[in-house]
């Protein structure tokens, strides 16, 4: 299983991905942090993506992905990370760390970490 941050999860629903993150994709089952729900609805709402968060497709695309939840473990996790970023990049890289379901980004902070599992 991987865990996708949030540009990695739009740049996937509009196939807009490298050759490396399609193979890890294709060869893994999805997860996402919930925060990547909001950040996804944040987008739209101001315009920055097209996605209709109405749609059956964007109903589909979640049936087929693990959301995990943002809880006190995640929470605390948060505080004690080896970088710092806004607070949804780092609750997103705090659940592969709970977790341990490794994270697929591009973000550079996020990928500087030693503590965050990423795909490989």
């Amino acid at each position: 299983m991987l865990n996708l941050d949030t540009h990695i999860l739009i740049h996937a629903l509009q196939g807009d991905l490298t050759a490396r993150e399609r193979r890890l994709l294709d060869a893994e089952p999805w997860s996402i942090s919930a925060i990547v729900l909001w950040e996804v609805a944040k987008l739209s709402q101001h315009g920055r993506i097209t996605l209709d968060l109405d749609s059956s497709e964007w109903d589909d695309v979640l049936t087929r992905v693990r959301v995990w939840p943002l809880d006190l473990a995640v929470a605390r996790m948060t505080t004690v990370l080896d970088f710092e970023s806004d607070p949804a990049d780092e609750m997103i890289a705090a659940t592969s760390v709970v977790h341990g379901v490794p994270l697929l980004t591009r973000d550079r902070r996020i990928l500087a970490s030693k503590m965050v599992p990423f795909a490989r």
